[in-house]
């Protein structure tokens, strides 16, 4: 793209796809079908898909930018790698599993031009694909980085917004470092929007338009089917580490020393409770101790990004936790739909979101 028509580009659209050929067709009419789509371009990484994707792509969408990697690299590396290489003053993060509404693009524009100066992160609603409920638009957090979902009818500020509709300043997305590769997938959307927050950004959930996702399409599990919460080992592991990270990471100090033991002991607590339930020792090991070990195994990547985060915060703790709730995200959804029940599979790293 020469320098006139990059100059022309408000906002890069990036779809991170694997094994997506079912549901590109979807997604990239929805973005082809904005309202001022002249100045989008759109971005396709493809991680080593099986399926015919690439010959989708070539044959009915020419105008689109694909990275084709020759092995699959996973969800923050997909993205960081079309980040890079984006001409847009905006990035927005799409699931390839996911629709925008027609217009999702100037709902986030408009609002993004309404907190000038300051940064933002934002998202529309989210409906879920098959029975068009409301999902969430953004989330809070609860003490122990647990997604709370924001059903208000009214724009509000929030903790994070979900990598499947993400929309962030691109200068922001490099000043917070993008998504970190080593968490593989999960969480890394949560910690680009904590990050940010504590660099002064603000997380905005819009009221207006909205898109469908097809929930847990591109990695299985983590959604609430016929009033049973499924999930996946691989995911619920990746879930865990990956959360207690960016609590080492951005919880100010003195709510740290106070969080951090008491939220080990839960998560054993949770695993020795789930393990007896399932009659199995394996999700005790691979997602609880797995967990309590990577505190310490882990200790240098985290400790390093404390440390950088640490070296941009203007956010006091007070503000910081204003996006949290008190009350365990957990312990709501057991009182609500019980044990969720847990597909055990590989735990051979999945690699999209």
């Amino acid at each position: 793209m020469n320098a006139s028509a990059q100059a022309t580009v408000k906002v890069s659209v990036l779809i991170a796809n694997y094994n997506g050929e079912s549901l590109l067709h979807d997604c990239l009419r929805s973005v082809l079908e904005q309202s001022g789509a002249s100045d989008i371009e759109i971005i396709v990484h493809d991680d080593a898909s099986t399926d015919a994707s690439l010959a989708l792509l070539k044959h009915h969408y020419p105008t689109v930018k694909v990275i084709s990697s020759d092995r699959n690299v996973g969800f923050c590396v997909a993205n960081n790698r079309m980040a890079a290489v984006a001409n847009g003053r905006y990035l927005l993060l799409l699931n390839n599993d996911a629709a925008l509404f027609a217009d999702a693009v100037e709902t986030m524009l408009h609002a993004a031009g309404a907190a000038r100066p300051t940064s933002i992160i934002a998202t529309v609603p989210q409906y879920d694909w098959e029975t068009g409920e409301l999902v969430d638009q953004g989330c809070h957090l609860d003490p122990f980085y647990n997604p709370v979902p924001i059903r208000s009818s009214k724009p509000c500020s929030a903790a994070m917004v979900i990598g499947a509709c993400l929309f962030v300043e691109r200068d922001l997305w490099i000043r917070a470092g993008g998504f970190p590769e080593w968490f593989g997938s999960i969480a890394e959307d949560m910690l680009l929007c904590c990050t940010a927050r504590l660099q002064g950004a603000e997380v905005i959930s819009c009221s207006n338009s909205g898109y469908r996702h097809r929930q847990g399409a591109s990695f299985g599990g983590s959604r609430v089917s016929r009033g049973k919460l499924a999930s996946n080992l691989q995911r619920r592991r990746l879930s865990e580490h990956n959360k207690t990270m960016v609590m080492l990471i951005c919880t100010p100090g003195v709510a740290l020393v106070l969080l951090l033991p008491l939220h080990l002991l839960l998560l054993l607590f949770e695993g020795v409770v789930l393990t007896t339930a399932a009659g199995s020792l394996r999700p005790l090991k691979a997602i609880y101790l797995h967990t309590l070990y990577s505190v310490w195994s882990d200790r240098q990547r985290w400790v390093a990004e404390r440390q950088r985060v640490a070296g941009t915060r203007k956010l006091g703790a007070i503000r910081y936790f204003s996006r949290f709730r008190l009350f365990p995200r957990k312990l709501q959804m057991l009182v609500k739909h019980g044990f969720p029940s847990l597909t055990m599979g590989s735990e051979r790293t999945q690699k999209q979101k």
